[in-house]
C-alpha cells in the first residue's frame, strides 16, 4: 500500500554532522507532531558515522541520500523532488526546537495563502536570553542589499526581552529555519545552486516577493540555533561566501540602473569591512576573501546578465536605510533604534 503523504514535512540538511545530529535532532523527534508531519533527513554524502547513528537511533525517519556534496541549495533541491507533502519546513542540523514549534506555523501559513515562507523566533542556543545571529527574529535587506534582522545587526545580538513578539512580514526567512509551501518552492526554481551555501534563502525569499507572496515571523514558534555548525562564524571561505553571493544575489534581482548605482558604493563600504578584517583584526584571509568575492562578481557577471536576470523589478527593497551607517556611524546597534 502506497504511504500516504502528510501535510508537513520537516526536513534536516546533513553533512558530517554525527556529533550535531546527537545533540540536536532528540528535540526534533520529540516536538515534531508526527500526526501530521514526517522528517526527513537528507545527507550530503556524509563520510562519518551519521547515517549509521540515524538507523541505529531513529529507525523511522526518512532518510535521503545525495551522491556527492551539494551544500545547502543543491541538496535540498534534490532532496525536496523525492517529497511530496503541502509544507516543507527545512531545519539545520544545529537546531533545537520546542514544544508546539510546528503547529504554530502551520497554523499561521494556513490562514493566509499569500505567504510565501515563513520563520520563527530564532535565539542563540548557548546563550538562549539572545537572538542568533542567522535570522534572529526576520530579516531585511538595506538600500545596498546588506543583510539585518530583528534583533541583530551585523555581528551584535540583543537580548530577547519580547521586544519583537509580534507577527511582522519580512523581507527574507531564515534558512536555518523556514516553512515553505513546497510547490510553490517547486514553481520558482527552488534555491540557486550558484549559492552553494548562505543567503540562498534570501534570493529564494526575494524571488518569492517578486511572484507577489510574503515572508513571515511567527515569534510564538521558537527554536535554538547554535549556527556556525558548517562553517565557523570567523571562517575565512565562510567570509568569501557571504559576500560573493551577496554581490550575486544584487546583480541578479537588482534592476539595472539601481545597480549600477549601488555597486560603487558596496566597493566603498566593503573595501573599508577589508581593511578592518586586516588592520584591526589582523586576518589577511578573510580580506582576501572579499577581493576574491569583487573578482568573482567582474567574471561572472556578464554571464550572470544573460543567464539568471529573468524577472527583475517586480518588487524593490523596502529599507531607505545604509546599514553601515546606522551602525558604524550613527552607532544604531538595536532594530529598534531605526
Amino acid at each position: 500500500m502506497k504511504k500516504k503523504n502528510k501535510k508537513v514535512s520537516v526536513v534536516v540538511i546533513n553533512y558530517n554532522g554525527e556529533d550535531l545530529l546527537k545533540k540536536f535532532f532528540p528535540s526534533v523527534n520529540n516536538y515534531t507532531n508526527k500526526d501530521i508531519s514526517d522528517i526527513y533527513v537528507i545527507d550530503n554524502y556524509s563520510s562519518d558515522k551519521s547515517l549509521e547513528f540515524l538507523n541505529n537511533k531513529y529507525p523511522g525517519v526518512n532518510l535521503i541520500k545525495n551522491k556527492k556534496n551539494y551544500g545547502y541549495a543543491g541538496g535540498y533541491n534534490r532532496g525536496l523532488k523525492n517529497i511530496k507533502s503541502e509544507y516543507v519546513v527545512l531545519l539545520n542540523n544545529d537546531v533545537e526546537v520546542t514544544r508546539n514549534w510546528l503547529d504554530i506555523m502551520i497554523e499561521k501559513m494556513e490562514e493566509n495563502n499569500s505567504i510565501g515562507s515563513c520563520q520563527p523566533k530564532i535565539l542563540s542556543y548557548t546563550n538562549k536570553k539572545k537572538f542568533e545571529y542567522a535570522g534572529a527574529c526576520g530579516g531585511y535587506l538595506d538600500l545596498l542589499g546588506y543583510p539585518y534582522c530583528r534583533g541583530r545587526i551585523f555581528d551584535f545580538t540583543e537580548e530577547d526581552k519580547g521586544q519583537y513578539d509580534d507577527d511582522k512580514e519580512i523581507f527574507w526567512s531564515s534558512g536555518a529555519c523556514i516553512m515553505l509551501r513546497n510547490e510553490l518552492f517547486q514553481k520558482i526554481g527552488g534555491f540557486d545552486e550558484s549559492f552553494f551555501a548562505h543567503m540562498e534563502e534570501i534570493d529564494l525569499c526575494w524571488r518569492l516577493k517578486a511572484e507577489g507572496y510574503t515572508n513571515y515571523c511567527f515569534p510564538e514558534s521558537k527554536v535554538y540555533h547554535l549556527g556556525g555548525g558548517t562553517l565557523n562564524y570567523d571562517n575565512s571561505k565562510k567570509t568569501f561566501l557571504n559576500f560573493r553571493n551577496n554581490l550575486f544575489m544584487l546583480a541578479k534581482n537588482e534592476n539595472r540602473l539601481s545597480l549600477i548605482l549601488k555597486i560603487p558604493l558596496r566597493l566603498v563600504f566593503d573595501l573599508a569591512a577589508a581593511m578592518r578584517f586586516l588592520i584591526y583584526e589582523k586576518s589577511l584571509k578573510n580580506f582576501i576573501s572579499i577581493l576574491k568575492a569583487y573578482l568573482y562578481l567582474i567574471i561572472r557577471l556578464p554571464s550572470l546578465i544573460i543567464s539568471k536576470r529573468k524577472s527583475i523589478n517586480k518588487y524593490s527593497k523596502e529599507s531607505n536605510r545604509i546599514i553601515p551607517i546606522d551602525f558604524f556611524l550613527k552607532r544604531k546597534k538595536r532594530f529598534t533604534d531605526l
